[in-house]
């Protein structure tokens, strides 16, 4: 396992867990998320490819819709 840390909590993760699996596994739409990795937005294309790795801070911020 490896430890990220999620909107200030840390996480327990498995190596290799891409952007995509872990949101989808926290209940999140992918495509309703914006994902910053240690200081950098990661662009919703590589959701599926960037990998997550041991101390990474990740931010994750909902769209939220009104009017």
């Amino acid at each position: 396992m490896i430890t990220i840390t999620v909107n200030g909590d840390e996480k327990l993760i498995a190596p290799n867990t891409k952007v995509w699996r872990f949101l989808s596994d926290l209940g999140l739409d992918p495509q309703k998320v914006a994902v910053e990795c240690n200081l950098e937005i990661i662009p919703k294309s590589t959701f599926k490819e960037a990998v997550l790795m041991n101390g990474d801070a990740i931010e994750i911020v909902h769209f939220i819709g009104g009017g």
